[in-house]
C-alpha cells in the first residue's frame, strides 16, 4: 500500500471549502471531472472516467465542514481510500488530503510511482483551481 499526505490553504471557511472536494463541487474547478451517479437515490456511489480507466467511488464516512473519505476503485489500476480533512484557520482552512491506494498489477504499480513523485505539484493544482473559483 501507498499512504500520500499533503496540505494546503484555502481562502475560505471550512464549510464553505468542503463543498469543492464533494462529487458534485469537484466540477467547479477540475477539468475532465464528470461524476456519473448509477442510482437517484443521491451522492454516496458515482463513477468518473479519466481516459480509459473508469473508477467506481463511495463515500464512506463524512463530517459535515470537517471531513469526507472515499472508497475508490480505478479497474485495473488501484483501489483504497482518499481522504480530505478541513480545519479552521482564521477564516481560511487548512486541507489535508490523504491517498491510501494499492497497485493492482505491474500498471498500477507504475501509475502509483509517477503520482508518488508528482503528488505535491498535484495538490498544489488544486489549490490554484480552487482559489481560483472562489468568489
Amino acid at each position: 500500500m501507498t499512504t500520500l499526505t499533503g496540505r494546503f490553504t484555502l481562502p475560505a471557511p471550512r464549510e464553505r471549502a468542503l463543498h469543492f472536494f464533494t462529487p458534485l463541487g469537484e466540477k467547479e474547478w477540475a477539468a475532465g471531472w464528470d461524476p456519473v451517479f448509477p442510482s437517484a437515490e443521491g451522492e454516496t456511489v458515482f463513477q468518473t472516467s479519466h481516459g480509459h480507466h473508469k473508477t467506481t467511488w463511495v463515500v464512506v464516512d463524512r463530517n459535515p465542514g470537517h471531513r469526507i473519505r472515499y472508497a475508490r476503485v480505478a479497474h485495473g489500476m488501484t483501489a483504497g481510500t482518499v481522504e480530505v480533512t478541513l480545519e479552521d484557520r482564521g477564516g481560511a482552512s487548512e486541507i489535508t488530503v490523504t491517498y491510501e491506494l494499492t497497485a493492482l498489477g505491474e500498471q498500477g504499480r507504475a501509475h502509483l510511482a509517477e503520482f508518488a513523485k508528482g503528488y505535491d505539484a498535484y495538490l498544489r493544482s488544486w489549490q490554484q483551481a480552487i482559489t481560483s473559483v472562489l468568489p
